[in-house]
């Protein structure tokens, strides 16, 4: 079914950081450590931990470097239908 209080982009990376940064702080891994761990530089991280905005290309680095890889892999593919014409659509 269709979210009709829709989240806004900066609310939905803002989201996807705070849970990042609550999975990296609860392995004990610091911000300089999952930088090199990952790739990612430092100022990357600390502006994606700060504001949500980082690159899709990023993101996975930093997923692999903390091993939720498989999180990030399943991302919409448990999607619902919407409606009829839609599952019509989604089978030809």
């Amino acid at each position: 079914m269709i979210n009709l209080t829709q989240k806004t982009p900066d609310e939905l990376n803002n989201g996807i950081a705070i849970r990042l940064v609550q999975i990296r702080k609860r392995r004990k891994i610091s911000q300089k450590l999952l930088a090199e761990k990952s790739g990612v530089s430092l100022g990357s991280l600390k502006r994606f931990e700060q504001t949500g905005e980082i690159s899709l290309h990023s993101l996975s680095k930093l997923a692999i470097a903390l091993g939720v890889e498989d999180e990030l892999e399943s991302l919409f593919s448990q999607v619902e239908f919407t409606s009829i014409e839609e599952i019509i659509r989604g089978q030809s």
